[in-house]
């Protein structure tokens, strides 16, 4: 009898084991099938947790709506009629003391129109008629491995980028855009430039594909985001699943391979899918073969801090749903979510629920992640105060530490990536990698990998 073990039960492994039994049900298979996480539930990042009328999402928080279109996960898990979207609203740019709108028919602060640009009020005239050589210079030497900072830098001029892009782009990818490529981001902007002439009019004519639910352009569910981790663990009969089940060490033998787990265990596999960080994976294989390949990965770390208030959500500026941090010498934070006005159902009193984000890209990140709890939630409370003038003690918070959790894809990510497959297949055949350490780091990104790894695993099996 084969055995398929997936090591991790986040949202990949779990795509990628619904994904076996599906075929294992379907075609009458005998393989055994194994799931195993470290932790004491499943979920990886995604992790809702509820209190005193609060709903708080401790890691990811939602699914970006266009994602899933082609997608038939939401269908085969029932999830549809649970789904809840975000509320329309602005988000803005803390800088220079105040709150900035970003403007309307923006696409990650890139100006989607003209009057997107002209209605900036973070960047100045001179700023705005640099970012009008985008509509008449050619691309000439850009491909979708090149730096998307420099790439938008140069049709953009740097005021634009500074001060209205990065702030965002930066902040959903976790890096310096100069040390991310166009394919790891952004690949519609080399698309649109090469096939409309300019960026901004290749966003103009795909708009509605950004705004395709209108201004539901994430989504979530009633009862958290881990509803869809609830769903695929409820569809899991036909598996063997091991909880706060470690894995330590993969050895080779006799054309299978003995997963040694830190309380003792060995569990033989035929193939194995590694859907947990690439760290990890370069610990439990311990080969000095794939030593070189592992380290040109790079991730940072993250600090969420939830704060729940006692006071009316109503107290917010009646159209805006958060804001990013544009200098870290005016707030100590990369980023506020307000929450209850983005989402509903976190906040079915009405009151006022904030989420900051501290992210290692912070020069002064090394003495915050010393900070205790009872400090850091101080830090939260002073930013919540500059920014927006709320002195309100919390009723409840959560801080939750994300350490060497968040995948940055450099320059030569794909490459990397690519020659890491080559080496693993040669020295270890009927093991695969999956995850957003390696193949995308949206939601839906992470579960098409699942799904896909799967189908290779079983590709093998038949």
């Amino acid at each position: 009898m084969k055995k398929v073990l997936v090591i991790g039960g986040g949202i990949t492994g779990m795509a990628a084991m619904y994904e076996l039994q599906k075929w294992k049900k379907e075609n009458s298979s005998n393989v055994k099938l194994i799931l195993a996480e470290g932790a004491d539930q499943l979920g990886g990042k995604i992790r809702s947790v509820k209190q005193d009328g609060f709903l708080m999402e401790s890691g990811a928080d939602s699914i970006v709506t266009r994602k899933t279109h082609s997608m038939s996960f939401m269908k085969d898990l029932n999830l549809e009629d649970k789904v809840v979207y975000n509320a329309s609203g602005k988000s803005y740019i803390y800088s220079d003391g105040q709150l900035h709108p970003i403007p309307s028919n923006s696409v990650f602060g890139i100006p989607g129109t003209i009057e997107a640009l002209a209605e900036s009020t973070l960047v100045s005239a001179e700023g705005k008629v640099a970012a009008l050589k985008d509509f008449y210079t050619k691309n000439e030497h850009f491909t979708e491995e090149d730096s998307i900072g420099k790439f938008l830098e140069h049709f953009f001029g740097k005021e634009l980028v500074e001060k209205q892009i990065a702030p965002v782009l930066s902040g959903v990818y976790s890096g310096d855009l100069n040390q991310l490529t166009i394919s790891a981001t952004l690949p519609s902007v080399l698309k649109y430039k090469n096939e409309y002439g300019s960026i901004i009019k290749g966003f103009e004519a795909n708009l509605a594909m950004y705004q395709s639910s209108g201004e539901k352009r994430f989504l979530s569910f009633e009862n958290g985001l881990h509803t869809v981790i609830d769903a695929y663990a409820d569809r899991l009969e036909d598996v063997h699943l091991l909880m706060n089940s470690k894995a330590e060490r993969i050895e080779k033998q006799d054309g299978h391979y003995n997963v040694t787990f830190t309380n003792g265990e060995v569990v033989t596999a035929d193939h194995i899918i590694l859907s947990i960080p690439h760290k990890a994976a370069e610990n439990m294989l311990a080969d000095q073969k794939l030593q070189d390949s592992f380290q040109q990965l790079k991730s940072s770390s993250l600090i969420s801090v939830y704060l729940g208030f006692e006071v009316p959500d109503s107290i917010l500026p009646a159209d805006g749903t958060g804001f990013i941090s544009a200098d870290p010498d005016e707030l100590t934070c990369n980023a506020c979510t307000w929450s209850s006005r983005k989402w509903s159902h976190t906040s079915k009193s009405g009151n006022l629920l904030l989420r900051l984000f501290y992210k290692s890209s912070l020069t002064n990140y090394a003495s915050i992640e010393k900070m205790t709890e009872e400090e850091l939630l101080q830090t939260a409370l002073t930013d919540v105060k500059k920014a927006l003038g709320i002195e309100a003690a919390p009723a409840i918070s959560e801080i939750t530490r994300w350490e060497n959790s968040m995948p940055n894809y450099l320059i030569d990510h794909k490459e990397t990536v690519t020659s890491l497959e080559q080496k693993l297949a040669e020295i270890y055949p009927g093991i695969e990698l999956a995850g957003c350490s390696y193949y995308g780091v949206s939601l839906p990104d992470c579960i098409e990998n699942g799904e896909k790894t799967a189908q290779k695993v079983i590709t093998e099996l038949v």
